[in-house]
């Protein structure tokens, strides 16, 4: 029986946004379309819509917040599976991104934080093993996972361009790919989705707009076979952009960081409404599961500042972690426990709320599942399709693990210890949630769960646990928990 319960902000670098051939072109070659034949091989479709720096309260169906308007990822999740504690493996984005599609703990293989990139080459992505499996994988929006000039790994101003190739999102598993942050774009189709000659292209439209447009002219091209799209909004991350036609339905909003930011929320939600419209205009609803998952929690600053939407520098990105404690960055609820549905109609069930843990490692894992293939020993995460629609239990039971920059913390069932430099922490999450420290009261579950995630953390490229923190987790601690 299915249960039913009621960082620091890095700034955006021209060197991520450009780091391509500098002799490629900026005009499309266009390519000859891809004739459309009758499907044969009906595996179901597979839609990850992977949102940046969204907090767990910005999406309607949660109902934490009133001023939030996302009417198509509301009825998503009424279509489907809402996660109560759905939860991300890094507080920042490049971690993040690449558990998602490795279904691997990034600190397996040394990806921590976001000054460890690139993805290492050896790493097999989801998209690599559907592609092997024959379908049609595609990408549009924020990659994040090449070499930038955050790499301790690389010299961003040294590498040579081939080397810097071998990690762009077409060399990673994907067929089809429109990477890019703003303006320009690492494309091999135009948004018609038909192929081009790999290069960097300029497009102005809004950016979130484009993720949407190239998701759609891939449904569109692939009708007729099976497909895994990848869709990384880059919102509501700074900077903040929108259209007027975005900003209008939020006239209301008090502080001009939050209207941004809810108009950003309204171009992902229009966007997955036209994704599912087109679904349904091509008879492939019941033949596609979508993830709606953020990658981490938002930056809020101390003090929360509505500082003008010019500044990048500025902490806040308007959107909120509410009720957890915390935010991006931070190894306590609001870092990393995330908005995150699941929809599948005529083989999940409806209207659902789900309060096991769940990870993002389990969209990979979920996905093999899904796409007939066996499972994968090297993964972490656990096919979800048989936990939510209410045939087998135990999720529950499962620990997870974290650890990130001088930061360490292990979730099991309700319970959640947290090793934050020498500071230690254990809160009852089914009570009250990170702001009571049990850690006194219970020193022998504390201490049961600091072993698990002492040998957890023993496997690691890097092995150990921390034991000192940067001035950035002190200031956080100490306002959000001491």
């Amino acid at each position: 029986m299915l249960k039913r319960r009621h960082f620091i902000l890095l700034p955006l670098c021209a060197a991520i946004l450009n780091a391509c051939s500098p002799n490629s072109s900026e005009e499309p070659v266009t390519g000859e379309a891809t004739s459309v034949e009758e499907r044969t091989d009906n595996r179901p479709n597979i839609i990850v819509v992977f949102t940046d720096d969204q907090g767990y309260a910005d999406v309607g169906a949660y109902g934490v917040v009133d001023d939030i308007t996302t009417p198509n990822i509301d009825q998503l999740a009424s279509d489907g599976v809402r996660m109560t504690a759905g939860y991300v493996t890094a507080p920042q984005c490049t971690p993040s991104r690449a558990a998602l599609l490795t279904g691997r703990y990034q600190q397996k293989f040394g990806l921590d934080d976001n000054s460890l990139n690139p993805l290492p080459l050896d790493q097999i992505t989801v998209a690599n093993r559907l592609q092997d499996a024959g379908y049609q994988t595609g990408m549009a929006g924020k990659w994040h996972l090449e070499i930038d000039q955050n790499s301790k790994v690389f010299d961003n101003d040294s590498v040579s361009y081939d080397q810097r190739r071998q990690y762009f999102p077409d060399q990673r598993g994907f067929d089809s790919v429109y990477s890019g942050y703003l303006n320009t774009w690492w494309t091999n189709i135009d948004l018609n989705g038909n192929q081009l000659n790999p290069a960097r292209r300029k497009n102005t439209n809004y950016r979130l707009d484009i993720t949407t447009d190239v998701g759609l002219a891939f449904i569109e091209k692939n009708r007729n076979q099976p497909f895994f799209l990848y869709l990384p909004y880059f919102a509501p991350h700074v900077p903040m952009e929108a259209t007027d036609e975005y900003l209008s339905r939020h006239d209301a909003a008090a502080e001009t960081r939050r209207k941004y930011a809810l108009a950003m929320m309204s171009a992902i939600d229009d966007g997955v409404g036209k994704i599912r419209n087109k679904l349904d205009e091509l008879s492939l609803s019941e033949n596609t599961i979508i993830f709606f998952i953020s990658d981490n929690g938002a930056p809020l600053g101390i003090p929360l500042s509505d500082a003008p939407i010019e500044d990048n520098s500025a902490a806040w990105d308007g959107s909120f972690n509410t009720p957890w404690v915390g935010e991006k960055g931070m190894l306590t609820e609001g870092g990393v426990r995330i908005p995150y549905i699941v929809s599948w109609p005529g083989t999940l069930p409806t209207n659902t709320v789900f309060d096991d843990p769940v990870s993002t490692l389990d969209v990979a894992a979920t996905s093999l599942a899904i796409a007939g293939l066996e499972a994968a020993p090297e993964l972490d995460g656990q096919n979800l399709l048989p936990y939510l629609d209410g045939t087998q239990t135990g999720l529950n039971d499962r620990p997870l693990f974290w650890r990130f920059w001088n930061q360490a913390a292990v979730v099991e069932g309700n319970w959640k210890y947290i090793l934050a430099g020498t500071r230690e922490y254990l809160f009852n999450l089914s009570g009250n949630h990170e702001h009571e420290n049990l850690i006194v009261s219970e020193p022998q579950r504390a201490e049961a769960l600091k072993q698990s995630l002492s040998e957890w953390a023993d496997t690691l490229k890097a092995p150990g646990l921390p034991d000192t923190m940067n001035n950035a987790e002190v200031r956080w601690y100490d306002h959000y928990l001491d």
